[in-house]
């Protein structure tokens, strides 16, 4: 009696080898999960249009999520947003991510020392993503959302962490999204950004005036890994009717001293 052997390593994919990388429905789910929480809150047909998804197909991909609790639907607006569970998985992220523990304390500190708000954020691709806020009571101040984005360009830490990337890095990041002009001092110039990012890797600190926000300023500096790479920023930022000549050389000395230290309390090596 023949007997069959058990089959042994990996199944055979039943996908052609073209599509096994990826499954083209979690590839959707998850472009619409990022997409919804890019745009924080939105309707089924606003969601359909910015990812490009049917709208059939999104309606399938919101009602799966909703039951996962990765998505929740607002009867009332009849808006969908992100869920529960959505912020679970961040929050997982945010635990084990040591530079935004660490920095808590430094971050109070920086905050009562300038009396301005101390923002942390951390690279993705060609944005910054804002991870860790400690606000001023001052009551007029700035704000960041945990997971709000801005490009590197047109950010106080994004800056910072562009003028310590080598210069074909830069290069990389910066082809990789297309240059958007937010005020008219945004530095959309490649040439004027290169300036500017050299005269911050010289100083220490960037300054962003009015770059993303008219009426709004940041000074920001990076924080370095222990491969001596750049994986945060921190910053300061405020009016800029506070942010001038007279007050911006000693904020951006605070700033700095912030980096350096959460660098070394990760166990870093500073520049």
């Amino acid at each position: 009696m023949d007997i069959q052997k058990r089959p042994r390593g990996r199944p055979k994919s039943l996908f052609k080898e073209s599509s096994a990388g990826t499954l083209q429905s979690l590839d959707r789910a998850l472009e619409a999960l990022s997409t919804l929480a890019r745009l924080e809150r939105c309707t089924l047909s606003d969601l359909s249009r910015e990812t490009g998804i049917p709208t059939a197909t999104t309606h399938r991909i919101l009602t799966t999520l909703a039951k996962h609790s990765f998505v929740r639907f607002d009867d009332m607006r009849q808006e969908w947003m992100i869920g529960i569970e959505a912020y679970r998985a961040g929050a997982s992220f945010l635990k084990r991510n040591s530079v935004i523990e660490v920095s808590q304390p430094i971050m109070h500190r920086l905050m009562n020392d300038t009396g301005e708000t101390a923002n942390l954020a951390v690279p993705d691709a060609s944005d910054v993503v804002f991870v860790g806020q400690i606000e001023t009571k001052n009551p007029i101040r700035a704000f960041f959302p945990p997971g709000a984005r801005s490009p590197m360009y047109a950010s106080g830490i994004g800056k910072a962490i562009l003028s310590a990337m080598e210069p074909e890095v830069v290069s990389r990041v910066l082809a990789a999204s297309e240059p958007k002009t937010f005020t008219d001092r945004t530095l959309s110039d490649p040439k004027a950004l290169m300036a500017d990012l050299e005269t911050t890797r010289q100083r220490g600190w960037s300054y962003d005036i009015e770059e993303r926000y008219l009426g709004m300023s940041c000074i920001g500096a990076v924080i370095f890994n222990e491969q001596n790479s750049p994986c945060a920023g921190i910053s300061v930022s405020g009016p800029t009717a506070r942010f001038n000549p007279d007050t911006f050389e000693n904020l951006g000395r605070l700033v700095a001293e912030a980096a350096r230290d959460i660098t070394l309390a990760v166990g870093g090596r500073p520049r």
